[in-house]
C-alpha cells in the first residue's frame, strides 16, 4: 500500500520509518508529510513528539486524536516549500489536506512553520 502522505512508496518505507524514528525526517516537508500520515492513523503520540516544545498542545492531545478518528482522510497536496532542507534550521510548507466530515468534503489549507529542535524537525505552527 502506498503511503498515506501521497508518496508512491510503501508506508513502511516512507512515513512509517519516520514514525519509528523522527530523525529520519530529513526535511521539513518530510516531517509535514509524516504528520499528515499520523493524523490519518490518529497517532497522537507522534503528533505530540513532532510538535515543537514551545507550542505543543499537550492538554488537547485526546481531542486531536478523537477528531482525527472522526473524519475520513482523502489526500494531501503539498503546494509549496521554502527552506526546510537538511542543512536548514527552519522551513515553511504550504499544503492542502482533504478530508470528509459530516457528509461533506473539507480542506485544511495551511502555511506551516517548522524548526529544528534537538537536531530534528518539528512543527512550530502557522507561519506568519
Amino acid at each position: 500500500m502506498n503511503c498515506y502522505c501521497g508518496n508512491t512508496i510503501l508506508y513502511s518505507e516512507c512515513c512509517g520509518k519516520i514514525h519509528h524514528n523522527i530523525h529520519q525526517a530529513l526535511t521539513a516537508e518530510q516531517l509535514m508529510r509524516s504528520r499528515y500520515s499520523a493524523f490519518v492513523l490518529a497517532n497522537g503520540a507522534y503528533l505530540m513528539q513532532s510538535h515543537h516544545s514551545s507550542t505543543r498542545p499537550i492538554k488537547e492531545k485526546k481531542e486531536i486524536v478523537k477528531w482525527a478518528k472522526s473524519v475520513q482522510w482523502i489526500k494531501l497536496e503539498v503546494l509549496e516549500t521554502s527552506k526546510g532542507k537538511p542543512d536548514d534550521t527552519d522551513g515553511i510548507v504550504t499544503f492542502n489536506a482533504y478530508f470528509y466530515e459530516k457528509g461533506k468534503v473539507d480542506i485544511i489549507h495551511e502555511k506551516s512553520a517548522f524548526l529544528k529542535e534537538n537536531n530534528h524537525w518539528t512543527y512550530l505552527g502557522l507561519s506568519k
